[in-house]
């Protein structure tokens, strides 16, 4: 009888093991397939020259973001000392779990496979890459954008990651972010930002006396589609994130996770609607979409303490933020062409922020350190690489390029051949 019991309890065991490692897999799908969602936003709201150059990017960032986390970024996020700030140095992703290690691991047994996880978090580390492309759209050298994403995907974002979810000294100081506002999406903008700086604004975005000049991008079909697939890529990337789904407790986490996304989105859209409407007398979609994706952006520090009350405020706030961020930052001539900075920096600044409204194992105290550290290193690590790219071979293009657009010079055709520019 106690042999029947015992195998009842592996087989058990290892039912969970498997159902958790799908949930597990499934929600990096979804994640992944955010990267579908970049690539038609972006491709939405750029020119139409441009947007052969701007899919290109997005799809090649996914790739070259894949494998340098396969290389070294996991490793060195993932298995550095507990509590500090060097990372260690290190190469691949290590073994798979053993069937003892897990039947036999007690309350220290893994519950999901290995190789999930790491599928899981480089799906993340893209996300974070797409955010730069949008920001630095239209003028900056597709070689230059390139190579960033080398060293960004490999070293910049795993070694803040590790600091965070690590288990490094910000992750022992109590800050906390549940799926990632701060420590993927204002860690993306942050580094878009300082690209941005160096490389300029477009030509014509902004005349004399602080006059600010639309660009309109040229398929807003393609880019509602984009943010639809975001939208519904942040289940999982939201409801991943709680790891686990093979009990009723967490199976009920797992249902108030997607709630509370869904519902802080629909908020974001709400108030982003009402402060276009009353700042320009018109309903903006371009807003309006970015008021979508502030939600998102602001519910994903802690998607699963508040109410779905608290997170339609949370969305909400969110997306009257990112109304007035694209706004100032256009009066600071600060040129973002799809508005990633405010829809992920500023905004993601919000939500880790609100963590503590709702959490009470929170503090505001470790959530301002965090933020500060992660954009500083961000930021700064960026700046570096970015200048010198700059020095070297270059980061925007010339202007009669600019001109003729990047279809055309960086890739040999035309998205719209059909269409005359």
């Amino acid at each position: 009888m106690e042999s029947i019991v015992s195998d009842l309890s592996a087989d058990l065991t290892q039912l969970r093991y498997a159902l958790d490692t799908f949930y597990f897999l499934i929600c990096g799908a979804l994640v992944m397939w955010m990267a579908a969602g970049f690539a038609m936003l972006e491709a939405g709201l750029v020119r139409a020259k441009n947007t052969t150059e701007i899919l290109t990017k997005n799809i090649a960032l996914y790739a070259i973001a894949c494998t340098m986390y396969l290389v070294v970024g996991y490793e060195i996020m993932y298995s550095s000392p507990e509590g500090g700030i060097i990372p260690s140095l290190g190469f691949l992703i290590g073994a798979e779990n053993e069937v003892d290690s897990v039947i036999g691991g007690g309350d220290d047994a893994p519950y999901y496979s290995a190789r999930s996880d790491f599928f899981f978090q480089v799906v993340f580390v893209a996300t974070a890459m797409s955010i730069v492309s949008g920001a630095v759209a239209e003028r900056m050298k597709l070689t230059s954008f390139l190579i960033f994403c080398v060293v960004m995907t490999g070293f910049i974002y795993p070694v803040s990651g590790y600091w965070t979810w690590g288990s490094g000294f910000l992750s022992e100081a109590g800050f906390s972010d549940f799926a990632g506002s701060g420590i993927v999406h204002m860690a993306g903008a942050a580094a878009a930002l300082a690209g941005v700086i160096l490389l300029g604004a477009r030509k014509g975005k902004y005349g004399a006396n602080g006059k600010v000049n639309a660009i309109p991008g040229a398929n807003l079909p393609l880019a509602t589609l984009g943010t639809f697939i975001l939208w519904l890529g942040w289940f999982g990337f939201n409801g991943g994130s709680e790891l686990k789904l093979s009990d009723v407790g967490e199976a009920n986490s797992v249902a108030q996770v997607f709630v509370n996304t869904n519902a802080a989105a629909a908020g974001g859209v709400i108030a982003a609607l009402f402060t276009a409407r009353i700042l320009f007398k018109k309903t903006d979609l371009t807003m309006i979409l970015n008021g979508a994706l502030a939600g998102l952006v602001a519910i994903t520090a802690d998607p699963l303490s508040p109410d779905a009350l608290s997170a339609s405020v949370i969305g909400a706030v969110g997306g009257v933020l990112v109304v007035l961020s694209i706004l100032a930052l256009d009066k600071l001539r600060i040129d973002d062409p799809v508005g990633a900075i405010s829809v992920h920096g500023v905004v993601g600044i919000w939500g880790l922020l609100a963590v503590p409204l709702n959490n009470g194992d929170a503090n505001f105290g470790a959530q301002i350190y965090g933020i500060a550290v992660i954009f500083a290193w961000c930021f700064g690590a960026s700046l570096v690489v970015w200048k010198v790219l700059q020095l070297t071979i270059g980061i925007r293009v010339s202007e009669e390029e600019e001109f003729l657009g990047s279809d055309i010079v960086e890739c040999g055709m035309d998205a719209y051949p059909e269409f005359k520019r």
